[in-house]
């Protein structure tokens, strides 16, 4: 997944803020926001971690299986989670596809650093791709207008409770999801 060096500067700076962001919103004062806030940050630090280019570090054969362990373990979660709402499953698709960008890294030759090749796009690929080029825009329409809604107390709401910035931060991930895959 490692593209140009400044284009994976930018993805790997998205990412980080993306995540540090969520980790913000983990002190929500609600249970089930602080609960997505965690998954979300989880799935920015990993991707930031897996956009770093390789000309910079060049992780070892075996991050790739960590990488598909700890999202496996939360697309399990996840999947856990769905039961309680159909909200959850977006989680589930996003851990997935985390799995499967780790195995193929793992697969390629050259330690995950080798690019596409003349087979042309898999179908998971293409059709990860559709799913999250699909979300970025509805998620981008849904975020114009959202009112910032007041805080349980009647006080303006704070950094964890403002529903624009989450869909904003769900945005970027997925965008950052797009160029990740764009890249295999």
């Amino acid at each position: 997944m490692h593209g140009p060096a400044p284009s994976g500067w930018l993805l790997v700076a998205l990412c980080a803020a993306t995540g540090a962001y969520c980790l913000l919103r983990m002190r929500s004062g609600v249970e089930e926001q602080r609960r997505a806030a965690g998954g979300e940050a989880l799935m920015g630090f990993g991707m930031a971690a897996m956009a770093v280019p390789a000309a910079v570090f060049a992780p070892p054969p075996w991050a790739w299986a960590g990488y598909a362990v700890v999202f496996g373990a939360a697309a399990l979660r996840a999947l856990w989670a769905a039961r309680t709402g159909t909200h959850h499953l977006h989680h589930l698709v996003g851990a997935l596809a985390m799995v499967y960008m780790a195995l193929v890294m793992a697969a390629a030759p050259g330690g995950g650093h080798a690019h596409g090749g003349d087979s042309g796009v898999p179908l998971l690929t293409g059709g990860l791709l559709l799913y999250f080029a699909g979300y970025v825009l509805l998620t981008g329409a849904r975020l114009i207008p959202v009112p910032a809604m007041a805080g349980t107390s009647g006080a303006p709401a704070g950094w964890g409770d403002r529903p624009e910035l989450a869909r904003a931060c769900r945005l970027s991930m997925g965008i950052a999801m797009v160029a990740m895959l764009l890249t295999m």
